[in-house]
């Protein structure tokens, strides 16, 4: 079986997992928009304040979203053994991570058109650039969702998984937030920068975490 049939496998059983549980719908796509309310009610007098934030805003959701959907991509899996499974199964580590990216990011693309949806309706934003906005978001949540699995398939073995994880992946993804930001003010209309400038060093850190974490991906699982 090719790697990219063990990937799609993976991807699969990770997001029918999703679909089934529920937990993405009803826990984490709220966490998203409740901070953007907070953030709306604590600068309800400044619009222009908060038109000018909302990129910032918007990622920082994905941020704290995407932490809570890597952790349940792999806790799931490893509160009862079934990462020992997955490996004996024949797929290739690998294949293993690949899946688990593409299922992460597809969650979290799921959960930006909410987060979307909000910035629009609670800080009255407006899109002026939808194909920056499309390729910055694709971009960015892949590489934010390729980081973010390497340090799910490193913390997979410790006790402290669930706190040691956004303390590993926050400094991580700063860089990726800072230019999924700048990209989102020209999109949204709130900044001069040339967006496309910043999608190149997204899509330039997209493939240096892709890269890493499929040459890394057996001794991690295996540490794991």
């Amino acid at each position: 079986m090719s790697w990219w049939r063990e990937a799609w496998l993976i991807a699969r059983k990770d997001l029918t997992i999703e679909l089934r549980s529920r937990v993405t719908i009803n826990q984490v796509a709220p966490l998203g928009l409740l901070i953007l309310v907070v953030f709306a009610f604590a600068f309800d007098q400044n619009a222009q304040l908060l038109a000018l934030g909302s990129p910032g805003l918007f990622w920082v959701g994905v941020l704290f979203s995407g932490i809570l959907t890597v952790q349940r991509a792999f806790t799931t899996e490893g509160s009862d053994g079934l990462t020992d499974a997955l490996r004996l199964s024949g797929i290739g580590p690998a294949s293993i991570y690949l899946g688990k990216t593409l299922a992460v990011a597809v969650q979290l693309l799921a959960l930006e058109v909410v987060l979307l949806a909000g910035i629009i309706v609670l800080f009255d934003g407006s899109v002026e650039d939808w194909p920056l906005l499309g390729v910055s978001a694709l971009v960015g949540t892949g590489a934010f969702a390729a980081a973010g699995c390497i340090y799910g398939a490193l913390s997979l073995g410790l006790r402290v998984r669930e706190t040691l994880l956004p303390l590993l992946l926050m400094p991580v993804v700063a860089p990726l937030l800072l230019a999924g930001s700048r990209a989102f003010e020209h999109a949204l209309g709130v900044g001069d920068e040339p967006g496309w400038s910043w999608v190149g060093l997204s899509g330039v850190m997209f493939v240096v975490y892709l890269a890493l974490g499929t040459l890394s991906a057996s001794p991690l699982l295996e540490d794991g």
